[in-house]
């Protein structure tokens, strides 16, 4: 009879984190908490509540400098609620850690003021554009500094001026005045908040992308027609729709012309971020020599930024575009290919 196993879905993201702190111990654990805003302790807060049995494959593979450790025991079984509240008692004291445990085991994100602590900076500068610069500075004052500042760079310069000047001037809240913001907030600032709340669909890069999937002729109709309604867009998009991979449309013969006009260290700093099909593509159409010393250096080569990659990618694609432009070879988009 065939051994029965089962499998339990890999962790990602913020359950790997936790599962690092829970394999630290408390006191460790309490030390990296210290460091981590409210918003990120919420998220790892609910993560470790979440976790309750954890097998040995996946802690070795998280927390590969503890193996040792961790090859002692099958498992791990966690008590997430005491273990969690010990930690997060250690990192921020009784009074701090109350409130971070009551959003967690609550699962609730608060209210009035209080709820824009779990909220994205630009979302409440969106509900926040239209109000008094009074109730801004209130709302301000009552968030983090690192978070209200992110929140005063997003809003309109008048409006945060003046909001910082009150600030300034602000002493202490009344308790009466506190009920009533968080009223205000409830009602008026996260209703706005929805109300701006957009979703990205559109763009040059979107249109780059449709264009990028049609056929040749049609693509270079819409997009004529396209520069001759706005010439600056349709420039940026036909940039987007050049990308790296567009060299995959070149013919071998096109591919050894533009290696001509590219430096070495561009093109190391450029292969460093392709795709596997530009890297063949390239070094298929060098010499078997100078492909295997390139293949040797990329392996050794260091980390590189990835701002730095990309800059070498466009240097190496406005190349081509001159190229191209002076008749000498053919260039395609991002996954069109020629017959």
């Amino acid at each position: 009879m065939p051994e029965l196993t089962t499998t339990t879905p890999a962790l990602k993201g913020v359950e790997r984190a936790a599962v690092v702190l829970m394999a630290l111990g408390e006191d460790h654990a309490a030390e990296i908490l210290r460091h981590l805003d409210p918003r990120e302790l919420h998220k790892i807060g609910v993560a470790m509540t979440n976790l309750t049995r954890i097998n040995r494959d996946q802690i070795s593979e998280i927390v590969h400098t503890f193996n040792q450790e961790i090859n002692e025991q099958s498992s791990l079984v966690l008590d997430s609620e005491n273990y969690i509240r010990g930690v997060l008692i250690r990192a921020l004291g009784r009074e701090k850690a109350k409130g971070v445990l009551d959003h967690i085991f609550d699962n609730e994100t608060g209210s009035g003021v209080d709820s824009l602590k779990w909220m994205d900076a630009s979302a409440i500068a969106g509900g926040l554009r239209d109000e008094h610069p009074q109730v801004v500075a209130l709302v301000l004052s009552s968030l983090r500094a690192d978070q209200a500042a992110e929140i005063v760079g997003l809003l309109p310069a008048s409006l945060r001026e003046e909001a910082l000047l009150r600030v300034a001037t602000l002493d202490e809240i009344p308790s009466g005045a506190l009920e009533e913001l968080n009223e205000l907030v409830e009602k008026q600032v996260m209703r706005n908040i929805s109300a701006a709340a957009t979703s990205k669909i559109g763009g040059p890069k979107r249109a780059a992308e449709i264009l990028g999937r049609l056929d040749g002729n049609v693509e270079s109709q819409i997009l004529d027609k396209i520069k001759e309604a706005d010439a600056d867009l349709g420039g940026k998009i036909e940039d987007l729709m050049v990308v790296f991979e567009s060299l995959l449309s070149l013919s071998d013969r096109d591919i050894q012309t533009l290696l001509r006009e590219v430096s070495s260290e561009t093109l190391l700093v450029a292969l460093r971020g392709a795709e596997d099909g530009v890297r063949n593509k390239i070094m298929g159409n060098m010499s078997k020599r100078a492909a295997e010393l390139l293949r040797d250096d990329l392996e050794a080569m260091p980390p590189v930024k990835l701002s730095d990659v990309e800059t070498a990618q466009k240097e190496i694609m406005a190349s081509a575009k001159r190229l191209a432009e002076a008749g000498e070879i053919t260039l395609g988009t991002k996954g069109e290919q020629l017959v």
